[in-house]
């Protein structure tokens, strides 16, 4: 038997282990889960319910369509169908943001140091973190959907169950780059407070400076490319386009999943990197 493959089974193993591990801690506080679901909430109750854009649209002018000008400003004529989907982008945000932190409350505790001394690869080590935030995002993307319809969630005319296929691809390409990109950037710290300087400083500027609650195009000038190169941009386009859009554009479609895939491997990787080089007990 090979080196290869007597190491991969133990890598797999080491991977699930991990995972599981960052899971448990998760699904066995029911109260940090109940309150990560329930943010989306308030946002789309309040926000969403209390933003009628369509009653700013006078309706007393002769020949003016008001689902018209919804659907040329937003591709749906309800508001809330637009925005609820932003929130889905936004609770795999928050969610995969953590992840920074948990590398430094592994290391603080000294569970870091005691996986370090095991054979499994660095790589694995910030590999499993990744995954078992992309899985907790991808589940609570899942509820914020029902809810969502629940609420009033209008599915386009060619929605089909095999779309929601393509909106948990999305989601977990984009789930993979967010939590890569947040332990990267605090993959070298020891004190809690770096990781949340970092969300506080990146969380709400992305989120805006995206396409979750307005419209990229009708933005200012200024904010629009920042708004083109962001990634949640462009999940949001693909997860609306699958779920609330009358007509879907493949070729942009497409382009949505090639930009997100390739962001989420160029960040993933440069997350390995750094663990080979400065993870260290």
């Amino acid at each position: 038997m090979t080196e290869a493959s007597s190491y991969s089974p133990s890598m797999l193993r080491g991977l699930w282990a991990l995972t599981n591990r960052e899971l448990k801690k998760w699904y066995k506080a029911p109260l940090i889960f109940f309150l990560s679901i329930i943010q989306p909430i308030i946002w789309m109750g309040l926000l969403g319910k209390a933003m009628n854009l369509s009653a700013l649209i006078p309706t007393n002018i002769p020949g003016l369509d008001v689902d018209a000008v919804m659907k040329t400003s937003l591709g749906t004529s309800d508001y809330f169908s637009f925005m609820a989907v932003g929130m889905i982008g936004m609770t795999a945000l928050f969610t995969t943001m953590f992840s920074g932190m948990s590398v430094v409350w592994d290391r603080r505790l000294g569970f870091l140091n005691k996986v370090l001394s095991t054979p499994v690869s660095r790589g694995v080590i910030i590999f499993s973190k990744v995954l078992s935030a992309t899985l907790r995002s991808m589940f609570q993307a899942g509820i914020i959907i029902l809810i969502a319809f629940a609420f009033g969630l209008k599915f386009g005319a060619g929605f089909s169950l095999l779309n929601l296929l393509g909106v948990f691809g999305i989601l977990f390409l984009l789930c993979v780059g967010l939590s890569s990109a947040f332990i990267a950037i605090t993959i070298r710290s020891t004190r809690m407070e770096t990781p949340m300087a970092v969300m506080n400083l990146i969380s709400l500027p992305m989120m805006f400076a995206s396409n979750a609650m307005f419209p990229s195009k009708l933005m200012p000038d200024w904010l629009q490319p920042v708004a083109h190169v962001n990634p949640l941009s462009y999940a949001n386009d693909a997860v609306r386009q699958l779920l609330i859009f009358d007509a879907i554009d493949y070729t942009q479609l497409a382009m949505d999943f090639a930009y997100v895939g390739v962001f989420a491997v160029i960040v993933a990787s440069i997350g390995i990197v750094l663990s080979w080089r400065f993870l260290r007990k």
